[in-house]
């Protein structure tokens, strides 16, 4: 598939896939005509490369996690598997500090309905 139904498929912009590639996290051939073209598994990866941004990884972990994610499980080293529980324990603790923000926010909302 070309770039913009990547894109299009995805909902992720042009730009961005570009940048995904430059970054080493997203692969594509070339036609005759130098257009990028994409295997139908791209769509996959660049939602799941958005889910790991979107949960604070930087570009440079999403490049070493990347393909161990997608590699069979049997083949994770014990330094594979701590570097996981590392990111999801920082992304627990995001949770965590998102849900007492939004409790907080509650509370105020719940208090000023009262004052009205």
């Amino acid at each position: 598939m070309r770039i913009g139904d990547l894109a299009q498929q995805s909902g992720v912009s042009v730009r961005s896939l570009r940048y995904y590639e430059e970054q080493g996290l997203l692969y594509s051939s070339r036609s005759d005509s130098g257009q990028r073209l994409y295997a139908g598994s791209a769509v996959a990866r660049v939602r799941l490369i958005q889910q790991l941004y979107a949960a604070g990884l930087s570009s440079r972990t999403l490049k070493e996690l990347l393909p161990c994610l997608e590699a069979p499980v049997e083949t994770y080293t014990p330094l594979l598997l701590g570097r996981l529980h590392a990111e999801r324990d920082r992304i627990s603790t995001q949770i965590a500090a998102l849900t007492e923000t939004r409790d907080r926010l509650d509370a105020v909302m719940a208090t000023a309905g009262q004052a009205t």
